[in-house]
C-alpha cells in the first residue's frame, strides 16, 4: 500500500540541493506546462483560486515580509464576457472531439491505492489574514464534495470545474486568498488550488494523463514545510484555467479527496496493482536575479521504475520551471545560487 507524503500545498522545494520524492507503486502521463499571469474570475478581479501558489520557506535567512493588497478589478462587464467567451469555446471544443467526461461517484472505493497525499490546511504565511485559511477549509469541503470517490472509467476525463462548478457566493463559498495579477489578494472560492494541487501531484504517480494543467507563473510566498519539488503545483480560474485529467488505460481509476482536521488528505485508487512506480525528482533548484527581478528556477523529472525489480526502465523531463518570485529573497542565498554548479 502507498505511503504518505506529508507537506504544504504550494509550489516549490528545498532550495539547498536536488530532491526526490518516492510515494508508492504507480505510473503517470504527458502535460503541458502552461504559464498564467491572472485571470479573471466570476466576480469581475483578475485572479486565480488560489490556496496553491501560497508559499513560504523554511531553511535560512529567508526574509518573509508579503503585504495582501486589493488586486485591480478590470470592468466587470468585460470580465464577465471574456469568462462566458472561454467557457463557451471550452463547450464547443469538448463537444467537437466528444470529450467523455467523469460524472459517476461510486459509494464503495476501488481496493488497490496507487498513491496517497496530505498537505497541512493551514500554514504560516506572513501578512495574511489567517481568517482566510478558515474560510478557505470551507471552500475546500465544498469543492471536495463533488469529487470525492469519482470514478474515472477507460477513456473518460476528470474536469476540475465541471465537477466543482462556479465558486459563488450564492452556493456558499466564502472569500479566501487568490492571487491576483500575480500577487496576493482575497476573492469569493479562494484557496481551490490547494486541491487542484493535490490532484495533480497525485496523477503524475499514475496512469493518468493530464490533459490540461496551468503553472503558478508567481511564487508569492516563502516556503514553509516544503516537501514537494518546487513548480508541481496546477492553477485554476473558473472560466479560463481547468485541470484535467484523462483514463487512458482499459481499468477504471478512483479520486478520494476530503478535508480533515489538520490536511487536506487524498488517494487515486484502481482495481489491480501497477507494474510500475514513478519517482518524481527535482534539479538544479536555484534563485536568479534578473535585473531588479528574482526568479526562482528548477527542473522536474520523472523516472519509470520496475515495481518488482526496481530496476530503473525510463527517464523523462516533465517540467523547466522560472517563476518570478514576489517576496525577499537573501543576498547570501542568491549568492551561492549563482556560484557553478552542475544541474544534478
Amino acid at each position: 500500500m502507498a505511503g504518505w507524503v506529508r507537506t504544504s500545498e504550494g509550489e516549490s522545494g528545498d532550495r539547498s540541493r536536488p530532491r526526490g520524492v518516492t510515494p508508492s507503486p504507480e505510473r503517470a502521463s504527458s502535460l503541458p506546462n502552461s504559464h498564467v499571469r491572472g485571470c479573471h474570475s466570476a466576480a469581475g478581479t483578475d485572479d486565480h483560486r488560489d490556496g496553491g501558489a501560497q508559499h513560504e520557506r523554511s531553511g535560512p535567512a529567508v526574509s518573509a515580509r508579503v503585504r495582501l493588497r486589493p488586486g485591480r478589478p478590470r470592468h466587470p462587464l468585460l470580465s464577465a464576457l471574456r469568462t462566458r467567451q472561454r467557457r463557451h469555446g471550452r463547450v464547443l471544443r469538448d463537444h467537437l472531439v466528444r470529450t467523455r467526461f467523469a460524472d459517476r461517484q461510486a459509494a464503495e472505493p476501488l481496493p488497490v491505492v496507487v498513491v496517497r497525499h496530505a498537505s497541512p490546511l493551514r500554514r504560516r504565511l506572513a501578512g495574511a489574514d489567517p481568517r482566510l485559511q478558515e474560510t478557505k477549509i470551507e471552500n475546500l469541503r465544498l469543492a471536495t464534495a463533488s469529487l470525492d470517490r469519482l470514478v474515472l472509467a477507460p477513456g473518460e476525463t476528470m474536469s476540475f470545474w465541471r465537477r466543482v462548478g462556479r465558486p459563488s457566493g450564492a452556493r456558499g463559498y466564502r472569500e479566501g486568498l487568490v492571487l491576483v495579477g500575480g500577487r496576493p489578494g482575497v476573492g469569493t472560492g479562494g484557496g481551490l488550488c490547494q486541491l487542484s494541487n493535490l490532484l495533480h501531484w497525485m496523477a503524475l504517480h499514475t496512469e493518468l494523463e493530464v490533459t490540461e494543467r496551468h503553472h503558478h507563473s508567481v511564487d508569492a510566498f516563502p516556503d514553509d514545510r516544503r516537501e514537494l519539488p518546487f513548480g508541481t503545483g496546477a492553477s485554476v480560474a473558473f472560466g479560463l484555467t481547468d485541470f484535467r485529467l484523462r483514463n487512458p488505460t482499459d481499468r477504471p481509476f478512483q479520486l478520494e479527496v476530503r478535508v480533515g482536521d489538520v490536511d487536506l488528505v487524498g488517494a487515486i485508487r484502481t482495481t489491480e496493482a501497477p507494474g510500475v512506480r514513478f519517482e518524481v525528482v527535482e534539479l538544479g533548484h536555484r534563485f536568479e536575479r534578473d535585473g531588479d527581478v528574482v526568479f526562482r528556477c528548477n527542473e522536474v523529472r520523472r523516472r519509470r521504475v520496475d515495481a518488482a525489480t526496481g530496476a530503473v526502465l525510463g527517464e523523462e523531463l516533465l517540467l523547466r520551471n522560472r517563476s518570478r518570485v514576489a517576496y525577499p529573497v537573501d543576498e547570501a542565498i542568491l549568492a551561492a545560487d549563482a556560484a557553478p554548479r552542475s544541474l544534478a
